[in-house]
């Protein structure tokens, strides 16, 4: 088979990149290594049992990616979500609106958080008070439910436009002379094309810097995260995420001076698990209709190497296939617990205020496992947002282990987002270019326009 575009992955990146391109007569093909959006199902989520540890797992792969099962937020600032405005410079801010107006067309809530300015500086200047610092940023909340479907509706305009395969798991690209020529599959199918847009999402991370690797491709390694999931009483956040919804604090440590940052926060949400690379890890998501009396988030912890280590993915793999060996999948621990130096158990769980929304959690101790580096940067910001919501460093709070973010890879590239190979593209999360819907999607958008307009190759810029 020849095509003019072959896109490797139906998250919003590689969405975004056909929605551009179909605008053109060009030959299109989506290569996705999971179901179509209409098959996936996570029977752990809709059976309300353990993960069941899926060969693909149908949260991570398939038609919309991870986002088809997240809670939707789009952050509609360009401080917030990657390093896209790197490349793309002022461009930036005219792809978001962009972005966020196709979402609009697509089924997206008219209601945005965070256009109170007013009610935001309180907010900000309250965190800096207690040694935290609120990025300020425009959420419009799709949520769960309404996040599939408008993925739904997206496949629906492209299709009988750009030919989708789902079920394809591509194992290489195919090169010839430092020029892109097509792709592999895994059962050893070749697609051919003039362009090949990467676009494999979190879960693809790990195989595209192995195929980076076999290319010869320059490479630099994003910071890992590693973290914990933290669950309390929706009351207590209330007075914040009803300004700004997903409040993007960040702390540095008093005794390491790491950075820690609040990520993905989820109100009235549940906490849920992924499986990716035989690890389950945990996560949290929100519906825009059904709510919990709890809420979620992650606290990560960002860690950049040195020489001579260079595989930050394999080291965040590791430190949740401990919480695996220990829990059997995710580990969770009351907040009083931790700091008595005890391990939470199923009685100590039920005395507690809080009552899990993950149910299939194990109750354990999580200074087993997260390195001592993590833990008290960790603890210290809980006190940071004590301060600022009284209630957060209650012992009835529970914190999920492990979370680990896996979008540890820069790939040399131009101002196009082109790698050093002619006419193979890197976008989205999985090329450690963004972290998040829109700047996935602005990328997808940018690329997509890029090669519809014929633009020529600029000098290569270098990574961050």
């Amino acid at each position: 088979m020849r095509y003019d575009v072959i896109i490797v992955g139906a998250g919003p990146a590689g969405i975004f990149s056909a929605l551009e391109l179909s605008k053109r007569k060009k030959s299109i093909v989506i290569l996705e290594k999971g179901k179509d959006i209409t098959k996936r199902r996570c029977p752990a989520r809709e059976e309300k049992k353990e993960c069941q540890r899926c060969k693909v797992c149908e949260i991570i792969y398939g038609w919309g990616g991870a986002g088809a099962f997240s809670d939707g937020k789009l952050i509609l600032s360009p401080d917030i979500g990657g390093l896209l405005p790197h490349f793309v410079g002022t461009e930036i801010d005219k792809l978001i609106k962009e972005v966020d107006k196709i979402f609009l067309h697509y089924g997206a809530t008219n209601e945005v958080y965070g256009e109170n300015e007013d009610e935001v500086e309180k907010l900000q200047r309250a965190a800096l008070k207690v040694n935290l610092t609120l990025t300020p940023g425009r959420v419009r909340h799709l949520g769960t439910e309404s996040c599939r479907e408008i993925l739904s509706n997206m496949k629906r305009e492209i299709n009988g436009k750009v030919d989708i395969r789902t079920k394809f798991d591509v194992d290489e690209i195919i090169t010839e002379d430092k020029k892109v020529i097509g792709v592999r599959g895994k059962n050893g199918e070749k697609v051919r094309g003039k362009y090949v847009i990467c676009a494999p999402g979190r879960g693809g991370a790990d195989w595209l810097q192995k195929e980076a690797t076999r290319l010869g491709l320059t490479t630099k390694s994003n910071p890992v995260d590693v973290g914990v999931r933290i669950e309390l009483p929706a009351v207590v956040m209330e007075k914040i995420t009803s300004v700004v919804y997903e409040p993007k604090l960040t702390y540095y440590s008093k005794y390491f001076d790491d950075r820690v940052r609040l990520f993905c926060m989820n109100p009235y949400g549940e906490v849920v698990t992924e499986y990716s690379n035989g690890i389950v890890t945990v996560n949290g998501h929100s519906y825009k209709d059904r709510k919990t009396n709890n809420t979620n988030f992650a606290l990560l912890v960002s860690t950049t190497f040195t020489e001579p280590f260079n595989e930050p993915i394999k080291y965040g793999e590791y430190i949740a296939s401990l919480a695996n060996m220990l829990g059997k999948g995710v580990i969770v621990q009351r907040l009083g617990d931790l700091r008595s130096g005890r391990r939470s158990t199923h009685e100590r769980m039920q005395r507690g205020i809080v009552k899990p929304t993950l149910k299939d959690a194990t109750p354990g101790d999580l200074s087993f496992i997260l390195p001592y580096r993590y833990l008290p940067s960790i603890l210290e910001m809980l006190d940071a947002l004590d301060r600022l919501a009284p209630g957060v460093n209650s012992p009835h709070t529970l914190l999920y282990g492990a979370e680990v973010k896996f979008y540890s890879l820069q790939l040399k590239i131009n101002s196009r987002l082109e790698t050093e190979i002619k006419n193979l593209y890197t976008i989205g999360d999985g090329g450690g270019i963004t972290r998040g819907l829109v700047q996935a999607a602005a990328s997808g958008l940018y690329v997509g326009r890029m090669i519809r307009n014929g633009v020529s190759p600029t000098n290569y810029k270098t990574t961050l």
